[in-house]
């Protein structure tokens, strides 16, 4: 039997239109797309990068904990970015957040992302 929830939380940015948060099935956790947006105030990150990555790796932290895990929990990791000169960033940062095993992962490098963003990130997870 299927055994299917929606998860949301307050401390990660509210779903702006027709998607959850994450959707977990069974022991997996399906992680939407997460841009570098603050939960408190729904406004962008607009340092730099970096602090578009972390504030990134935030947001999916506060939706895996949502879910009954943690960040190491991510099975595949996809990773969006304007611009892959970025990609360096994105590693060092990620080191930060991840231990080995590391997940599976793809960087794709795209024309555009959601309100302009330089970095956009979601998930499978299992529990």
């Amino acid at each position: 039997m299927i055994n299917k929830a929606v998860i949301s939380t307050e401390n990660a940015p509210a779903a702006i239109g027709t998607y959850s948060q994450a959707v977990k099935v069974n022991n997996t956790v399906y992680l939407s797309g997460q841009i570098p947006l603050d939960p408190e105030t729904m406004t962008l990150v607009d340092d730099d990068i970096s602090a578009e990555i972390k504030q990134v790796f935030k947001n999916l932290t506060a939706v895996c904990e949502a879910s009954g895990g943690t960040l190491q929990d991510i099975v595949k990791l996809n990773i969006f970015l304007t611009d892959l000169g970025n990609f360096a960033t994105v590693n060092e940062i990620m080191a930060q957040h991840f231990d080995e095993p590391y997940p599976a992962r793809a960087a794709i490098g795209v024309k555009e992302l959601p309100k302009g963003v330089g970095v956009e990130m979601d998930g499978i997870m299992v529990i």
